[in-house]
């Protein structure tokens, strides 16, 4: 007999037998037949025991077992349209590895914000949540293998830094050794060193960022892809991002049809995110603000409600760029044309999911860097071996960073970010 998990069920296997291994989903019952609804971490199947043929003892067990419960099944596999994933298992036996203790806290009937995510460990075995965490998995998977396949190097980035990326204000300070360091906000000061050793680089982790800021796009801890290249100006690293978020969504939309439809999405939304993106620049992102009537300054940066509208008037993610240099970090490099401008892009996604990547071109000279270091406030002794990378074969180079759980939220439609997380860390929470 063969033991399987539900994802790898197909046709070759129908007549056979088969053992499952998992856990209990839900139970219903009309009388001589009952049905079990088996889960294994892949999928769900449900499972039919129908009295003199499955064991009398498999067939009583109705009435002992609870979900949640791990156990055991074999049985005849069947094709059957009407059941989740095509097909159910006749099932003949039923091992019980471990009962429940106690009732499983988390059952159908509508529970508050505050309990499911005091229960985030509990919570990730429902059946959304799981879809959420498993296109959030296929995401992450698409990521490197773009990055991987186009010549680029995964160098990472560290966690504690002595500098900050984007000014002070927003960092978690911590005692190193009777230092200061910080938890990074951001891995692309290192690939900028990167990117001058290796040419393409990117890395892949998480970020820390210390705003007390309780909105549902924001989290203290999230995961973000920062890739940096070498020779590449602003036009071509919007390319970069546009081709990145393509690959994402094909990627998600090949691999994950099962899982959208799980949380009722909308394909042909995802299915016309194709090249090109509309692009525009800020003060052409603020005419539209202003010819709606929105009361917005034009110099300001967009907030939540400025990106969605603006957002409104695409239906695929739009590339704001060329933004007031004050606005944009230290290191971002003016445009040439307009010395009061950033090199910088921000792309908003559709459906008023905000941003989902910022970056831009690089200051490569080190006069105007140091400058810029000093008119931010910041100490130019953490920023030392930032600026010997202007003195050593300097070159335009850009790069972004994308957010993880931004780009899941909204493939995935879902409306708090902190479902886009495993265990999500916000202001309120640290547990579980």
């Amino acid at each position: 007999m063969k033991t399987v998990m539900i994802n790898e069920l197909n046709d070759t296997f129908i007549h056979k037998s088969l053992r499952l291994r998992g856990w209990v989903y839900n139970i219903r019952s009309i009388g001589k037949i009952w049905f079990l609804i088996f889960r294994d971490g892949t999928g769900l199947l449900q499972g039919v025991v129908v009295k003199n043929e499955a064991s009398e003892k498999a067939f009583n067990l109705e009435s002992v077992l609870k979900q949640e419960d791990s156990i055991i099944i074999e049985g005849i596999l069947k094709k059957e349209k009407r059941s989740v994933g095509g097909y159910e298992i006749a099932i003949k036996e039923i091992k019980i590895v471990n009962q429940s203790l106690i009732e499983y806290p988390i059952s159908p009937k509508i529970h508050g914000t505050d309990f499911l995510m005091s229960n985030r460990h509990l919570w990730i075995r429902s059946k959304k949540q799981n879809a959420i965490l498993k296109i959030r998995h296929m995401v992450s998977k698409s990521i490197r293998d773009f990055f991987d396949s186009n010549g680029f190097t995964l160098i990472d980035s560290p966690i504690f830094t002595a500098n900050a990326v984007e000014g002070t204000t927003s960092l978690f300070e911590v005692d190193y050794f009777e230092k200061s360091a910080y938890l990074s906000q951001s891995g692309q000061l290192y690939q900028e060193a990167a990117s001058s050793a290796f040419g393409r680089t990117y890395c892949f982790g998480p970020c820390f960022r210390a705003e007390k800021s309780k909105t549902r796009k924001h989290l203290t801890e999230f995961w973000m892809v920062e890739p940096e290249m070498a020779y590449v100006e602003l036009d071509e690293n919007m390319n970069w991002a546009e081709n990145l978020v393509t690959y994402i969504i094909k990627s998600v939309l090949t691999s994950c049809k099962s899982e959208l439809t799980v949380l009722g999405r909308d394909l042909s939304k995802l299915e016309n995110i194709v090249p090109p993106f509309p692009r525009i620049t800020y003060h052409e992102a603020v005419d539209i603000l202003l010819s709606e009537g929105y009361n917005f300054e034009r110099g300001n940066d967009f907030g939540s409600p400025d990106e969605t509208i603006i957002a409104s008037k695409f239906e695929k993610p739009v590339m704001i760029h060329r933004w007031p240099k004050e606005i944009k970090p230290f290191y971002m490099k003016k445009d040439s044309t307009n010395p009061e401008l950033a090199l910088g892009v921000d792309m908003i996604a559709p459906e008023g999911f905000g941003e989902i990547i910022g970056g831009g071109q690089r200051e490569d000279d080190i006069n105007i860097l140091e400058k810029s270091i000093s008119h931010h406030d910041l100490p130019i002794e953490p920023f030392k071996w930032f600026l010997d990378l202007r003195k050593y074969g300097s070159v335009p180079h850009s790069g972004f960073g994308l957010g993880l759980e931004r780009v899941v939220a909204w493939i995935c439609n879902v409306k708090y970010i902190r479902e886009t997380i495993p265990f999500p860390r916000t202001m309120g929470r640290i547990e579980p």
